[in-house]
């Protein structure tokens, strides 16, 4: 998402916004202080929130530090603050990637999480992925995350996948095989909204 960020921060995108009536939410966090160089929130500051005109009381980041179950608790009631009245937030635009072992936000293979049905946030662990044993140890931390219900609520999901390391595993989730497990990223089907994929050649490659 770095590209993504910057490119929307230039001049050339940047007044094509009305920032002001932006109100930006996060998919998923580590449990990391928000200027740690593995925080969504830091690298969303650092090529984004900080170069555009967006009020502070609009950026909405989760809260990695401190216990990471009181965390999630938090944001799922900031949430439902924002979103009063109704069963579940509908977003308006939700922007996920997809890891090389299927995951998206936080939701990994084999994590309780992909079974969650009534929490909007939940605190989780990498652990379940099959990929964890070549992850680079910064990434093993705890995680908070939106729930699949969550995000399938949206009006509008856009995946961004980019890389040959990530082919195998997207022609896996756009042309699953008879029988085999949902991964996370093939959970994302929005109930009544529109779901992109914006892939570049390499990662396409297999398609």
């Amino acid at each position: 998402p770095r590209r993504v960020y910057e490119l929307l921060a230039t001049e050339r995108f940047r007044h094509r916004v009305e920032w002001s009536q932006v109100h930006l939410f996060f998919g998923d966090e580590r449990c990391v202080p928000p200027d740690h160089p593995d925080s969504n929130y830091a690298l969303a500051y650092e090529t984004l929130i900080s170069k555009v005109p967006i009020p502070a009381k609009n950026v909405h980041r989760i809260i990695g530090e401190g216990d990471p179950n009181e965390s999630a608790r938090l944001y799922e009631n900031q949430l439902k603050t924002f979103f009063a009245g109704v069963a579940w937030p509908r977003f308006d635009l939700v922007l996920l990637g997809m890891g090389e072992d299927g995951h998206t936000a936080s939701l990994f293979p084999g994590s309780g999480a992909l079974n969650e049905k009534t929490k909007w946030v939940v605190a989780t662990k990498p652990e379940g992925s099959r990929q964890v044993a070549t992850r680079p140890e910064g990434s093993r931390q705890d995680r908070i995350t939106l729930t699949a219900p969550v995000f399938n609520q949206a009006a509008r999901v856009m995946f961004l996948v980019t890389g040959a390391g990530k082919a195998e595993r997207l022609a896996e989730v756009l042309h699953p095989q008879p029988g085999s497990d949902p991964l996370p990223a093939q959970r994302i089907q929005p109930l009544d909204g529109k779901l992109e994929w914006l892939v570049d050649k390499a990662a396409a490659s297999l398609l």
